[in-house]
Order: structure tokens, then sequence, then C-alpha cells
């Protein structure tokens, strides 16, 4: 692609290596020293909520700091995530993950990251080095730290995780069929597909972004709301400031390098996932001649490439195993699974390089035009974006990396890999894609829906582009977002983060009337009327909005998670997202109603009363610093008036693994959350769910808990002055 290798060059200008061994390398003198140099250069200011403010004499020895502060707060979750980035889980957690790790080794090639690395610009070799310098001191400096795997940290190490998303494209391959198909080398007619699961959607990630135009705001300055709906505690809060031009505030992601969700003193950014098709599925024939594997191609046949892959593992005794797997390629990608006796090879972005570029280059961008450019590169496959900046535009982009391909086929669907007219095409260039650049009404939306109500009667429209443009439909959070934002005026930063708290849970305008005409076409006499007679009286009464005092709240959500339970597998064998499902016909009076009475024996079964207020059930607990929390009824925990997202709520939570205790816990949803006014002074206010740090015995473990709970924000502090008259501690690297 020699346009975007030539655009890298200009933003510049302005399978399986060996593992690292597991004794700590000794420290050379000389390293020492290089250290302490560059530590000179920076200082760390922790501000009353420990939040680092990390200031460098460079770029390099911003990063430097800012990796070191990262690695105080939590170094076990730096660790994990590229532990997990290169395909080593299973080292330390067991066989057990040895598909995950061979799923992120399909595509990660240490090898090949160690030469992109070498052919990386000086300036952001510079960067890489300072990020595993950074990483470096600390351990050297933290001698009481004992890494589970890497005790030493390789630049080339920031291009194996380089986009900075939760999970990311590679983690779209499917563990079950992954396994299924490489689980017995099989050939494709003996592999069966995963089964279909029942109940909600896990608690969806992704986010919320809305920017204000200044013509609907009080004060004249846009608006823009950071909202990403992630894991908690999955990113923490850091401003990072250099002489060299850096001033960004944000969400950083354990172990990066840059701010990926947050705002400079000119511009902000947000992004949302679901954009736009950026992973494709082709069906390859398979042809066994003379026991070699070959797919057909054009009328011809094609070798497969076999690959060995290593995958060591730890065993149960402690010490080490492993196991080595032929993995398979044809030139559309590696093979995952089988379908229909054909095997299934993925197609998707993997382009670090310049994935790392894109991810640091627009924090330093000044304006529109210096953004826009940045987003030229395309390589923020799974990302929206959402953007504000200080001279009064707002901007939405639906996805980034967009491949060209001829609309004839369905891409929602694996296509014939042997007819050439379903390769890839190039791609879209970023004015080709569905955008907004201050629509008339003067405000922008995404809650990881479709781009054709983002602005309201001033959105994109659909037939103006090809289906694989935008993959997911509207949303409950999306029609909620609308009838928040549409005809609204004077908008301040208090009432956009009301706005963006709004109680309605919009699924149920859709869900209860179904169910109160299953209920109102009973017999009158009849028993199952009688006894749910009270239940529907008190929906009935409800105006769809949560509240900590709220009962109607708790039987709604849990008749609504009932009622998924009972329809869930057949939404999902229909392609149709659950909650949509639910309002349909397809689901019966008879389910509905039963929903209903199981919902309130639950209830009353788990809290003694199925009229239960909603906040007695749904709570806020961070009792340990482990990545996977445990939840425990007998101990401590916050009433949390939120909800989950899948109902419309906007601030979204909710429980993503499976439950063990009567009481929900949140794990997922709101987590950094920053509202951000761009006048000639910057102003913003934050908040984290549980704190900065994530050791228990930090005063910043959970000193936001409370707050977050209230749905209270903190002033940030982004001015060094600001700063200055609330810290806490002032220090450089290794002091």
């Amino acid at each position: 692609m020699p346009a975007r290798r030539a655009l890298f060059a200009a933003i510049a200008c302005g399978a399986v290596a060996a593992p690292p061994v597991l004794a700590a390398p000794a420290v050379s003198v000389a390293d020492m020293a290089r250290w302490q140099a560059q530590a000179a250069h920076v200082s760390i200011a922790r501000d009353t909520w420990g939040v680092p403010h990390v200031t460098g004499k460079t770029d390099a020895d911003a990063v430097f700091g800012l990796m070191y502060a990262q690695a105080e707060d939590d170094f076990p979750r730096v660790e994990l995530n590229y532990i997990n980035a290169m395909g080593r889980l299973a080292e330390v957690e067991g066989e057990r993950e040895l598909y995950r790790d061979l799923r992120m080794k399909l595509f990660i090639d240490p090898l090949e990251l160690q030469a992109q690395y070498r052919a990386s610009p000086l300036w952001l070799r510079k960067l890489m080095d300072a990020f595993a310098d950074g990483l470096n001191f600390y351990l050297a400096t933290h001698p009481h730290v004992k890494p589970r795997l890497i005790t030493h940290f390789e630049p080339w190490m920031a291009l194996s995780f380089s986009e900075g998303s939760i999970g990311g494209d590679i983690e779209s391959v499917n563990l079950a069929q992954l396994e299924a198909f490489y689980g017995q080398q099989a050939r494709p007619a003996t592999v069966a597909l995963a089964s279909v699961e029942t109940g909600l959607e896990p608690e969806p990630s992704g986010s919320n972004g809305f920017a204000i135009a200044p013509a609907i705001t009080k004060n004249g300055h846009a608006l823009l709301m950071i909202n990403p709906h992630t894991s908690f505690y999955f990113r923490p809060e850091v401003q990072v400031t250099s002489g060299e031009g850096l001033n960004a505030y944000g969400a950083v992601t354990w172990g990066q390098f840059f701010v990926y969700q947050g705002f400079n003193e000119r511009l902000g950014w947000m992004h949302t996932s679901g954009g736009g098709d950026v992973i494709d599925e082709y069906l390859e024939s398979i042809v066994d001649k003379d026991g070699a594997w070959f797919y057909r191609y054009d009328g011809g046949l094609r070798p497969l490439k076999a690959v060995p892959i290593t995958l060591p593992y730890k065993l149960a005794n402690g010490g080490m195993g492993s196991k080595t797997i032929t993995v398979y390629y044809s030139h559309h990608g590696p093979i995952v699974r089988a379908q229909d006796g054909r095997w299934v090879a993925v197609r998707l972005m993997n382009e670090p390089l310049e994935a790392l570029t894109q991810s640091y280059a627009r924090t330093k961008a000044r304006d529109y035009a210096a953004f826009y450019q940045t987003m030229e590169l395309r390589t923020n496959s799974s990302n929206n974006t959402v953007y504000a900046d200080a001279d009064g535009n707002i901007a939405y982009f639906h996805g980034n990396f967009i491949p060209v391909r001829d609309p004839r086929f369905n891409w929602k669907q694996p296509v014939d890999g042997s007819d050439p007219a379903t390769e890839w095409k190039g791609l879209h260039t970023v004015a080709q894609t569905i955008t907004l650049f201050n629509p008339k009404n003067g405000w922008i939306q995404n809650t990881n829906n479709w781009p054709y109500s983002a602005a309201g009667a001033n959105s994109p429209r659909q037939q103006d582009y090809p289906a694989y443009m935008s993959v997911y439909g509207e949303n409950a959070r999306g029609l909620h977002a609308v009838k928040v934002f549409q005809n609204k005026k004077d908008f301040t930063l208090d009432s956009l983060i009301a706005a963006s708290y709004d109680s309605e849970l919009t699924a149920f305008e859709s869900l209860l009337p179904p169910l109160f005409a299953a209920y109102d076409a009973l017999p009158e006499g009849d028993a199952q009327k009688l006894a749910l007679a009270d239940k529907v009286a008190l929906l009935r009464a409800w105006d769809w909005r949560y509240a900590l005092t709220s009962t109607a709240t708790s039987l709604a959500v849990f008749w609504g998670q009932e009622l998924a339970e009972l329809a869930g597998k057949q939404a999902r064998e229909q392609g149709v997202p659950v909650v949509d499902f639910l309002a349909t016909e397809k689901v019966t009076a008879a389910q509905r109603l039963a929903a209903l009475a199981t919902a309130a024996d639950k209830l009353q079964r788990d809290f003694g009363n199925w009229q239960t207020p909603w906040g007695e059930i749904n709570r806020f607990q961070r009792l340990t610093g482990d990545v996977v929390q445990p939840f425990d009824d007998a101990q401590a925990s916050l009433p949390v008036p939120y909800a989950s997202g899948n109902w419309g709520a906007l601030a979204a939570y909710g429980q993503s693994s499976k439950s063990t205790t009567r009481r929900i816990y949140g794990e997922r949803g709101n987590s950094f959350v920053a509202a951000v006014e761009f006048g000639p002074r910057v102003r913003a206010k934050s908040i984290l769910a549980g704190g900065q740090s994530g050791d228990p015995t930090s005063p910043h473990f959970k000193d936001q808990a409370a707050m977050y709970a209230r749905g209270e924000f903190k002033e940030v502090l982004f001015y060094p002055e600001d700063v200055s008259r609330h810290l806490e501690r002032r220090y450089r690297p290794g002091e």
C-alpha cells in the first residue's frame, strides 16, 4: 500500500522466537546508568486521586515515565496484556489456554515484529526503546516485584499490542471452533461447529461517544463525552506531556504508551466499536493430492501453507510441557474452522507498525486537518471515532480500515475463496467511508450502533453506502441517545454528563407492551392472571427508569433475563440480536408470562421479597487486585443505580462473568468516563470505576468508588498549576 507507506513517513516527520528467559537478567552498569540519566529528564506528579501527570523533556522521556508510572499502579495487568498479546498465556495459566495462544500466534510473529522494529523510523524506535526501558527500570528498582513470565521487555513488544482496543480483531476468531479444528488435526468433515448459546449477550463491550457543537452549548464551546464501556480497571487515567508538544490526557490501556481515548488542549477523540466489516471469512475447497493439501482458486490448485507452531504450557506440577500444532494458511489467511465440508480462512488487518503510528500520532494532532491525516493511515480497524475540537468542529468516522469489496457478495457470511471476485481491492479512503462533519443539528452520537441515526435527520443515508460499510443495526442505547439529544440546547459540561447518565431503559418501551397484551388476553379468573396481577400492575406503572429505590427495575430486569433464557437460542439461530428478538411476535405469549412468574419467584427466593429495590441487588464491589474479581454477598459493597446496556442504559453497568452470588456485581460498562469542554482553556471532569491503583493497600484502590456509584465526577487537573494545588507527590522514576 504505497500511499499509506508514504503517509506513514510524512507523519514520522512532524513463527515464534525463543521466549525470554524466566530468570531475571542481570542489569548491566551501562543500562542502569542510561536509565537513570533518562529518569533525570522525567517528572511524575501524582495528584490527590493518584492520577500520574508525567512530564518529559522529549516524547521518549515522557513515554519512559508513563510506562514506569503504569507499572507502579498495576504491573500485573501491564505484564498480562503482553503475555496475552504474544500468545504466551498457557505458560502461566496452563494447558487450558493453549488455543487462546494459538489464536494469537496465527497472526503475531515475534520475528516479524522484530524486523518491523528495525525498519521503523528513528522517532518511533526511540519511543519503543523508551517503552521497554521504562518497564525494565521499574523492575530493576523494584526487586520485590516478581513477574509471572516477562522479566525483561524488548522494544519490539510494543508492536504486538499496538491498536489499543479491548479484545481486538484477532479475538473475533472463535476459540471453541479453533480447538475443534486443530485439536485433532481434523479434516473438514469431522469438525462440528460450536453450539448456540442461550440467554442475553454478555454485558456489551463497546462505548458511547457524544459530541456537541458550539451552536447548542451555553458557552459556545464544543463538548465531548468520552464513555468507554470496557472491563473495569482495563484502563487507568493518565496525563503525559513533553517539551516536544505532547500533552495528552485520558485513558491508556495497560502497557501501551499512547492515550487511547482522551484529549489534548486542542481536540479530543472517543472510540466506539462496531464500525464497518473489517474481518472476512473465505470458504476454501480442499483437495488431497498425493498426500499434500491444496485449495481451489481461479480454476486451479494452490498449495496450503503448513506451519508448525510450538505452544509451551505450564504443567500442574509447575514444570513446562509443550504441544506442536501444524496450522494451515491460504493466501487469504489462517484456517480457523470448517464449514459444510470446506475449510474457513480468516482475513483481517495486521499492520502493527502503522497502527502504532496512528495510535500515537493522533494524540499530538492540533486541529481537524492533522487529525484527519492520521486517520488516512487507516489502521484503527475495530473502532469508530467521535471527535470535537477547540475550533468548534465536531466529527464522526464510522470505522477506519474498510477494505474495498464487490458489493454483490454477502460479506456477513463466508464467501467463496476459489472466486477471484471475492478478493479485497485495496482500502477505501477516509472520504469514501461513512463520516460526519459539523452536522446542522449540532450533535453526534454513537453507541456501537449503526451510523444512520448518528445526527438525527442529518445522519448519513444507508442507501448511499455498500452494506459492508456498516454491519451493526440500531440498538436500544442509540434510540435512547437520540431521544436525549434531539431538540436540546444550552448544553454545559454538567448537563452533558446528566444527559449521558439519563436513567431510561429504552428497550422496555418495546418489550413490555407484548407482555401486557399477553396478560390482558388471559381469561378473567384465570389462575395465572390472578398470580401475576400485582407484578403486571407494578410494571404498568413504571416509567422505564432505573433508580436505587425502584422495585419495578428489579422485576423488569429479571423478567428480561428470564425471557432471554427462553428465547435466546432461537434469536441466535436466526442471527437477530436477542433484545430485538424479544420484542417480536416470534416470542410467544406463554413464554412472556412464564418468564415473569419465574423472575418474581427468583426475586422472592433470593431476596425474600419479589418487590426488592434495585439498589439492594445491583452493587459495586472491589475486594482484590485480581484481574478476574471475586465477589461475595457477605462483604461490603455499594448500591449502584445503573443497568445493563442491553436494556438501553447509557450509563452501562453489568456483570459479564457467570454469577455465583445472589446480587449483581458490575464488571463491565462505564469505566473511565470524561466530559470535556474545549474553550480557551480546556475544562474537563472524569471518574474511574474504583480507582487508579490495582493495589488493595493503596489509598487509590477504590477512592472513587462511592462517587462513581453516585454519578459524581471529579475535576480534571489538566494544567500544571492545577496539579500543583492538588499534589500528593512529585518524584522522578526510581525515587
